[in-house]
């Protein structure tokens, strides 16, 4: 077997694959990456590490070109973005992101493997049933002895430095991924609102993402 080799607090990229990926929304390049992080190693305990999967859409010449690329950082949803959940906007934000991106014939859509702001798929529906009895999103999550949020955007911006993008206009409003960015070098020239109409079921959702999370929604 061979040996893990240690790694900073920036993840080891490594492309895995490539390919063409025609869609509704227009043509892009899929690609899949792993990112290979190190943990926090206790003494006398060997170095521990994780790794992320995540697959970027690609549309057009994303280094070229005088004004900075459309890019959109979403968290792998699959209540929303496969199943139509209306308890999140999840769906809504890729789908507007997608045709965002087509419209300019040029852009980036990075798709992390976060479910659940990171606490995974079932501990989600275990949210859940919190939810259904009252609790918000934020609250949930800690009842359960999670964060309220335990995403991480390292990845993201290895990404944007493999395609030499320096510069981005981020389909955002989370005021976490645009400091991710900028701590990690990487210009967030404008951010570009994704707001969706609120649906009933996504009206506390959505009011706990403003009030407790502090995301810009109108």
């Amino acid at each position: 077997m061979n040996a893990i080799p240690f790694f900073d607090s920036r993840p080891m990229l490594s492309k895995i694959a490539e390919a063409n990926f025609p869609s509704r929304f227009g043509h892009f390049r899929i690609y899949g990456f792993e990112g290979a992080y190190d943990g926090a190693p206790q003494k006398c305990e060997p170095q521990k590490y994780e790794v992320e999967e995540c697959v970027v859409l690609r549309m057009g010449d994303v280094a070229a070109g005088s004004e900075p690329p459309l890019v959109r950082i979403h968290s792998q949803c699959l209540t929303g973005d496969v199943f139509h959940s209306l308890r999140c906007d999840c769906r809504s934000q890729l789908e507007l992101s997608l045709n965002l991106i087509a419209e300019e014939g040029r852009g980036l859509l990075i798709y992390e493997h976060q479910e659940g702001r990171g606490i995974g798929l079932l501990n989600k529906l275990r949210a859940y049933e919190l939810q259904d009895g009252g609790a918000d999103t934020v609250e949930a999550n800690e009842r359960l002895g999670f964060e309220a949020d335990l995403r991480d955007y390292r990845m993201p911006a290895e990404i944007l430095r493999y395609f030499k993008i320096k510069s981005v206009r981020l389909l955002s409003n989370n005021p976490e991924k645009i400091a991710a960015l900028e701590n990690a070098g990487i210009r967030v020239a404008e951010r570009i609102p994704c707001v969706i109409a609120p649906h009933e079921s996504s009206e506390g959702y959505l009011r706990t993402k403003k009030q407790k999370m502090g995301h810009l929604l109108d």
